[in-house]
């Protein structure tokens, strides 16, 4: 059989080419040859990019990644946050249970979609719900861009929480932060003109959106939760992130639908790479960010050429059970999960640990216990376990004259 290395977000490409046995650096869709009758595991060790697709037998993740990053992880810098390959191993073991809580936040340089960031949470024992941020989370309470759009994408399997890989056909992903959460009932302001559900909380005014529904110890069931009413007050625990960094994601009734979209009429190809630099320059990016309704996201594609039809056969009727599912294959959509619903996420100000100050030089502006932070992308950002930046990632993984998305810029205003 073929193992393809498939996409994780956005979505899968639908280019299944046959052609004889490529090389893990090949262009075309990066497919591995494993003879039939064989085990593969027994005679080649498979790549990461076909453990990623989820076509490569695989029972044990963690032991797989683990060994992986002792192989590649760079030297520490006493001068940046690393997470410990142990403690990165010690963190998924606790979690990897019905009731746990991990989270992590991927850097994903997609060769369409461009740069952005993947939050997942554990929801089950096999699953993860996931969101697209294109701009990363937001660390600084007095930015005039303090808001991000957090886009839905599929449902994952735990074990893709893992991954740090490359290929043409998806890009670079590497571990941003990691560590597990915590779902905070959501307080309500008793009704009063013109006042956020937020800021300059007073808790005698409040009252405990979720009391009754009554005591929920697991926080995945509290995700879940919180999840369907559309409003999740989240704290991450990370490595990364500082100390009580909480957000709150909101879904607007008006992007809120329970259906899946219909599948797209026509897709795009992954280009062979020397077409990339060439088409690239059709696609126009601002630095605003994206508003509801728009396809900056995954752009839409003008050249008939590049169009393909879709796959009517095996391969074809999983992609349409993951589109009618929203869950890749290994995964449980059990929360209602709907694919590119566009969420509002900012940083809960207050919960994390930020006043207003009302006299003197910094009056009106937001003071806290920790130093606001940016992110900056692929260029400056390393993973939080092995220490790598996007192209020495691609470079572990034999992948060369890769064609990103251009344009992207961080929010440091």
């Amino acid at each position: 059989m073929r193992t393809l290395a498939r996409d994780i977000s956005p979505p899968a490409l639908n280019n299944r080419a046959r052609g004889k046995k490529r090389s893990s650096n090949t262009f075309e869709g990066d497919f591995v040859d494993i003879k039939p009758g064989k085990n593969p595991t027994q005679d080649i060790e498979p790549t990461l990019a076909a453990i990623e697709a989820g076509q490569a037998q695989m029972e044990k993740h963690l032991e797989y990644f683990t060994q992986h990053f002792k192989k590649v992880a760079r030297p520490v810098n006493p001068k940046s946050t690393r997470l410990a390959i142990d403690d990165f191993q010690d963190l998924y073991k606790c979690n990897d249970n019905a009731c746990g809580r991990h989270f992590v936040i991927h850097q994903h340089d997609h060769p369409i979609s461009g740069v952005h960031y993947d939050l997942r949470l554990q929801i089950s024992g096999t699953s993860t719900l996931s969101w697209s941020v294109p701009y990363g989370l937001p660390g600084n309470p007095n930015s005039v861009r303090p808001n991000r759009m957090a886009v839905e994408t599929r449902v994952h399997t735990l074990w893709n929480n893992l991954i740090e890989s490359a290929s043409h056909a998806t890009g670079s992903l590497l571990i941003w932060d990691t560590g597990e959460y915590e779902v905070l009932p959501r307080r309500k302001r008793k009704p009063k003109p013109q006042v956020t559900d937020e800021e300059d909380s007073n808790p005698s005014e409040l009252v405990d959106a979720v009391s009754s529904t009554g005591s929920v110890d697991e926080h995945n069931q509290r995700l879940t939760m919180s999840f369907q009413s559309r409003y999740i007050k989240l704290r991450l625990h990370g490595t990364r992130l500082p100390e009580n960094y909480t957000l709150s994601l909101r879904l607007p009734s008006a992007n809120d639908r329970t259906s899946q979209p219909h599948r797209p009429k026509r897709k795009r190809r992954r280009l062979d790479p020397n077409k990339a630099a060439v088409v690239a320059t059709k696609h126009v990016t601002t630095d605003s960010e994206p508003e509801a309704g728009t396809d900056q996201l995954i752009p839409s594609i003008d050249d008939p050429d590049e169009v393909v039809k879709y796959d009517t056969g095996a391969a074809g009727k999983e992609d349409e059970e993951i589109r009618r599912n929203n869950a890749y294959i290994g995964a449980h959509n059990t929360v209602g999960s709907v694919h590119q619903r566009q969420w509002f996420l900012t940083l809960d100000r207050s919960a994390s640990g930020f006043s207003r100050a009302k006299t003197g030089s910094d009056g009106g502006r937001w003071k806290g216990s920790w130093e606001p932070f940016c992110v900056y992308g692929r260029d400056i950002e390393r993973s939080i376990v092995t220490g790598r930046s996007a192209d020495e990632v691609m470079a572990d993984e034999g992948v060369e004259r890769f064609v990103g998305r251009k344009m992207w810029r961080p929010i440091t205003e």
